[in-house]
Parts: structure tokens; C-alpha cells; sequence
């Protein structure tokens, strides 16, 4: 029976993220649109961080520049896979912070595909300098801060590669209904 109810509170959790991550996400986009469009770079730290408002059509580092429909067919992809983890992930704390980290994810695709949907472009205004990185958003902070925590949490962390078994049972699961 406690197992039953976690689930729900864990699926919560991470929905909670993710409306909260896009709105976020969504909300600082739209003061780079309301303040930075049209204007001059604002120096936060002179010479390491800026706000610099950019219409990014392609990819990270301007990769695949009017490709939309390749970005909408892999952000559906990205959706459904980790949505699909998501939900059969087991409900117990080993899992927590790869449900926090999923959650993250999600709302950094879903940020920056409603842009697209919306715009045709992604809305980017943060520029750090000191190192001439590309100007990337609030969105594009949570899927790279997830891939490194991934990374690391995978190599030198706890999970070990029976942790994810629950995916292949999920998986026959899945088959099994189809047939």
C-alpha cells in the first residue's frame, strides 16, 4: 500500500518540476524579449557575464541554423522517452535524484520547444565573456547541468547497470500489450 502512494507523490514531484523549470524557463525569455531585444549587451560581471539577447535558429553552437521540424521530431523523441522512464522508475530514494534530474530535463526541452513552436527560434540571452561561450537560456542551464550530473552520477556514482532493469521490464511490458 506505501508503495502505491509514492509513486503518485514522486510523479507529482516531477511534474511540479517541470511546470515550475518552463515557467522559469518561459517567464526569463520573456523579460530578454520585454528588456534586451533591440538593445545594447547589459555587462553583469564586466568582462565574464553579459545579458545579450539572441534568436537562436539552429542548435547549440548554431549547429542545424531553420531546422525545425528536425528539432520538434527530437524534442517529441526526447518527451517520450524520458516521460516513458519516468513514470516506471521505482518510487524508492536511490531514484531521487535521477526523477529530479528527469523532471529537469523535460522542462528544459519543453522551454525551449515551445519557443520554437511559437517563435521558429529559441529566445538565448546569457553570455559569458570571460571564455566567448555561445549565449544560451534558462533552458539550455537545466539540460546541461543534467548531462554532466548524469555523467557523473553513471560513472562514479551509485547505480549500477541492474539499477535500471525496472526500463527492460517496462519495455516487455510495453511489447507484451501491443501483441
Amino acid at each position: 500500500m506505501m508503495e502505491r502512494n509514492k509513486i503518485p507523490r514522486l510523479l507529482l514531484l516531477d511534474l511540479l518540476i517541470i511546470f515550475a523549470g518552463t515557467l522559469i524557463d518561459q517567464y526569463t525569455k520573456y523579460l530578454a524579449v520585454r528588456y534586451l531585444k533591440g538593445q545594447a549587451a547589459i555587462p553583469l560581471i564586466p568582462g565574464m557575464l553579459e545579458l545579450r539577447y539572441l534568436e537562436n535558429r539552429g542548435a547549440a553552437f548554431g549547429f542545424f541554423q531553420d531546422q525545425k521540424i528536425f528539432f520538434v521530431i527530437i524534442t517529441v523523441l526526447v518527451l517520450v522517452i524520458f516521460s516513458f522512464i519516468l513514470i516506471h522508475m521505482p518510487p524508492i530514494g536511490k531514484y531521487l535524484p535521477l526523477h529530479i534530474m528527469g523532471a529537469f530535463l523535460i522542462a528544459g526541452a519543453v522551454g525551449n520547444f515551445l519557443d520554437r513552436l511559437r517563435l521558429d527560434y529559441v529566445v538565448d540571452f546569457i553570455y559569458i565573456s570571460l571564455i566567448d561561450f555561445p549565449v544560451f537560456n534558462v533552458a539550455d542551464m537545466f539540460v546541461s547541468f543534467v548531462c554532466v550530473l548524469g555523467l557523473i552520477l553513471i560513472v562514479w556514482g551509485p547505480y549500477r547497470e541492474d539499477d535500471f532493469s525496472f526500463l527492460k521490464e517496462a519495455l516487455k511490458s510495453l511489447v507484451s500489450r501491443k501483441e
